[in-house]
């Protein structure tokens, strides 16, 4: 067995084979190393506004809450752990702004460490080759010579999704077909992207692979019956598995675990893409 091969873990070895005809990617976690570490400033952003409550628990302890609903609801636009983050003020006798309000106040926080790692992406091409998950690039270009359509769904917004797919050149792979978190949230959800790809597209579900680092995604895969594999990447170390990661994704169903795409020949191989 090759180090690459060792990379993959097939949990479920009955996975679909296809022939695939269509492709579905989120992006950050999967793809996107810019917005890595997200979760360091939602998470510590709604402790705050949570212990500034009349809450008798501790921050540890509102850590906990915290931590468990916005992973839970990993994959999914934001503004839906704002809404969760709404009901926990209110639960804790707070009367909170909007979903939306908070959503937006997120988003400035994160733009601050954000906006250096997109400025410097875009004008250096070390520091975007750094912002890619390892191979990721190398992997699309795979499933491209195979003549899969593919679409890439994110729970970021479409204006910075759009922006920093751009920013790190994976645009030709996916022309218009990217999708991301409106203000009108429901106007927009990975469900309804495979629907359309499922039904529109008239592409069988398995004839769908797709990959992500969230649950959301994974599990609306495998509803469909695709292909889903589990990205459980290390944001920081840009190499390894996160285990937290890994467990979450194979709850949710995922076929095949690896950690970035740096086995992409032989995951292609395994997957009969070639």
């Amino acid at each position: 067995m090759t180090a690459a091969a060792a990379d993959i873990e097939v949990v479920n070895a009955d996975f679909p084979r296809g022939p695939f005809r269509a492709a579905i990617f989120d992006f950050d976690g999967t793809l996107s190393l810019l917005r890595r570490n997200w979760q360091d400033v939602m998470i510590p952003m709604m402790v705050d506004l949570l212990a500034a409550t009349e809450t008798t628990e501790t921050r540890d302890q509102l850590a906990v809450v915290v931590e468990d609903f916005v992973m839970r609801l990993n994959g999914r636009q934001t503004i839906y752990q704002m809404m969760q983050l709404c009901e926990e003020l209110r639960a804790r006798g707070s009367s909170p702004l909007t979903p939306l309000e908070y959503k937006h106040q997120y988003h400035d926080k994160l733009w601050r460490q954000v906006e250096q790692r997109v400025n410097s992406a875009r004008q250096h091409a070390d520091a975007r080759a750094q912002m890619i998950v390892p191979a990721a690039d190398q992997f699309l270009q795979d499933v491209q010579a195979a003549g899969v359509e593919m679409y890439l769904a994110s729970g970021t917004d479409l204006v910075y999704v759009r922006d920093e797919v751009e920013v790190l050149g994976l645009a030709e792979f996916f022309g218009e077909r990217v999708y991301g978190a409106l203000d009108d949230y429901q106007n927009f959800s990975k469900a309804m992207i495979i629907e359309q790809i499922t039904r529109a597209a008239g592409v069988p579900g398995v004839a769908l692979l797709g990959a992500g680092d969230g649950y959301v995604e994974i599990e609306e895969i495998k509803k469909v019956g695709g292909l889903a594999i589990g990205v459980a990447s290390d944001e920081e170390a840009r190499t390894g598995i996160n285990d937290w990661k890994r467990h979450r994704l194979i709850a949710a169903g995922a076929d095949i675990i690896i950690g970035d795409f740096g086995c992409h020949a032989e995951l292609c191989q395994l997957i009969g893409l070639v």
